[in-house]
């Protein structure tokens, strides 16, 4: 046994099979991360609002996390191994700025774009989650490098080497934080305002719902009942 420990250890530890090694755990963090995000949020989601039996309850929160953490692992694989694909295809075995985008995109695509899971609740909370997210760090980018560029340029530098320096302390000032909520919202809520306006198709389902209930029948009364005590 103890044998069998040493000779896993030597493995593990040879930078020969680091690029495959990764993708295996990378696999293996997806897995576990999304299992544990999403068991106790489908567990509270799906007691609270879902009708039926308890084991049908169950059923919904067991199958809800066994895809959340099943899709998280499988993208994190596929993005490692696209990595690891594009830098063995080089002699000099490095990594170039435009993998990780090609990377995400073919895992994207892969597990959250196609197939008939594509259109499931937690596909589309992930990818929804992902895309608020890439647009709140687009808009802290469009106020760092256009807005205030000259500001941001040497604080930027000097937090670039301090996190390159790895345990050395840094002397200088953080850098301050970026408001970029107001941004972020306004954009958001003009698109969305936009859309519904003119390409309500393209909107889900839930959501033109609820903004027909808010925008479209505010412009429709003809009594104080359904002016002022009723939608409709």
């Amino acid at each position: 046994m103890d044998q069998l420990k040493s000779t896993i250890n030597d493995i593990l530890v040879d930078t020969r099979y680091a690029g495959p090694l990764a993708i295996v755990k990378a696999a293996r963090n997806g897995a576990v991360y999304g299992a544990k995000i999403r068991f106790p949020h489908a567990l509270v989601m799906v007691f609270l609002f879902r009708s039926g039996t308890v084991r049908d309850k169950i059923r919904l929160v067991l199958r809800a996390t066994r895809q959340h953490a099943r899709n998280l692992a499988l993208y994190a694989g596929l993005y490692k191994l696209t990595l690891y694909v594009l830098r063995s295809t080089r002699p000099s075995q490095k990594e170039l700025a435009p993998d990780t985008f090609v990377a995400g995109l073919l895992g994207g695509y892969i597990v959250f774009g196609r197939g008939g899971t594509r259109q499931s609740n937690v596909n589309q909370q992930v990818t929804i989650y992902v895309f608020a997210r890439v647009v709140l760090a687009l808009a802290k980018l469009i106020i760092r490098n256009y807005l205030f560029r000259d500001r941001y340029r040497q604080q930027r530098h000097a937090q670039a080497e301090f996190y390159g320096m790895g345990d050395s302390a840094w002397t200088g000032k953080r850098m301050p934080p970026v408001d970029a909520w107001p941004l972020f919202a306004s954009l958001s809520w003009a698109f969305v305002m936009y859309l519904f306006r003119w390409y309500p198709e393209t909107l889900q389902p839930s959501l033109r719902s609820s903004m027909k209930y808010i925008y479209t029948n505010a412009d429709q009364w003809d009594s104080l009942r359904n002016f002022l005590w009723h939608n409709q």
